[in-house]
């Protein structure tokens, strides 16, 4: 049985590390490999979640920068790690951990190496978009989470033959709610206890301007005017917190918007919204639009990176273009204003994604990549 590393960035509660631990799990359980994890960041509430899939100590190569003597320190000490556990398969998670960990195997002289792209535009500087593209070059595959991610390299001219799609997978058991009755889950995540409110929920880190919350609140001020039993909920951490608090105050929509920070129980909030938000101005392949529609939620969805794979306007949600608030708010109180609409959407989403994302396609795609990248080098 070959040995194979997942290499994670860290374990904070992001949609990559994420799935990525969600894979890790996976492919432990199988049994088809012997499954290692290495990390750049040993901290975040995944950590624990992790660490009880039992396996081998995780080693940490913790970052200053890519262009100071400790990057190449820790790469040596990854290069041996590599060779000690005579690592067959290198399979790395997103931007930093392609660089670090597809140059580790490459120097360790592994022949499968496999890197990650889940974005269909970059936040990257110039120069790290050079140093990434070196990477897809060097790596023997790529694995993206939609067919927009893929057309988007392939339009940076990378080869299509190069790109698998696998899409993330849904673990039911995490996202069922552990709680049921609404006034208690209202009540532990202190949102206001009044059945007339229709909650409007919007799952995104609060770190990048990329997620475009502003235009959620903007939309938000629109549909208050003629329907004020809405309620937004913003669900997320991050240092633009106070200046979105700050513009909830300014378009003076304060008492309807709710900054609930970083949510441990996603499932619970979903299951007493009314209708879910993505309002990305770029996604690879959302996880909170799975998420949403699992939960039997109709999405209105900025029409970025994957949500049109998955999202079907009129049948289980709707599309509006990019920062496009006025679109979003008429969307938002067409559903607000036909409940038969929104519960008939609602279930076509849930009844979606259980055919297209589920674990075992996810763990199978993976299991045909490793052996198609294991038996053609």
């Amino acid at each position: 049985m070959k040995n194979i590393l997942q290499f994670i960035g860290s374990f904070h509660q992001g949609g990559s590390e994420r799935q990525a631990v969600q894979l890790t799990r996976l492919l432990h359980f199988d049994k088809t490999y012997n499954v290692f994890a290495a990390t750049m960041n040993k901290e975040g509430v995944l950590l624990t979640e992790i660490e009880r899939i039992g396996l081998p100590e995780i080693p940490e190569f913790r970052l200053n920068s890519f262009y100071d003597a400790n990057f190449f320190r820790q790469i040596k000490n990854c290069v041996q790690f590599i060779k000690q556990n005579e690592i067959a398969i290198v399979h790395t998670h997103d931007f930093y951990t392609n660089v670090f960990g597809i140059l580790a195997a490459r120097l360790a002289g592994v022949k499968c190496k496999i890197a990650s792209k889940r974005e269909t535009s970059s936040m990257r500087s110039r120069a790290q978009n050079i140093i990434e593209r070196k990477i897809f070059d060097t790596a023997d595959k790529i694995t993206v989470n939609a067919e927009a991610v893929k057309d988007y390299l392939v339009n940076q001219h990378l080869s299509p033959d190069k790109i698998k799609v696998i899409y993330n997978g849904l673990d039911a058991e995490r996202l069922t709610p552990q709680e049921t009755n609404p006034t208690k889950i209202r009540a532990d995540l202190r949102l206001p206890n009044d059945p007339n409110i229709k909650y409007v929920t919007l799952v995104a880190n609060l770190r990048h301007a990329v997620k475009n919350q502003r235009m959620f609140l903007r939309a938000a001020q629109k549909v208050l005017q003629y329907d004020e039993n809405a309620h937004f909920v913003l669900a997320g951490e991050g240092e633009l917190k106070t200046e979105l608090e700050n513009m909830a105050r300014e378009l003076q929509i304060q008492r309807n918007t709710h900054f609930i920070g970083r949510c441990e129980r996603v499932p619970e909030l979903l299951s007493i919204s009314y209708v879910c938000v993505l309002t990305s101005f770029a996604e690879g392949f959302s996880n909170s639009i799975l998420e949403y529609m699992y939960a039997g939620k109709p999405v209105v969805a900025t029409r970025v990176g994957g949500a049109a794979e998955v999202v079907k306007e009129s049948l289980n949600g709707f599309l509006v273009e990019s920062d496009d608030d006025t679109a979003l708010a008429n969307r938002l109180l067409e559903l607000l204003t036909n409940e038969e609409k929104t519960l008939r959407f609602g279930d076509r989403a849930r009844k979606t994604v259980e055919q297209k994302f589920s674990l075992a396609a996810q763990l199978e795609k993976t299991l045909e990549l490793y052996r198609f990248c294991e038996y053609h080098k």
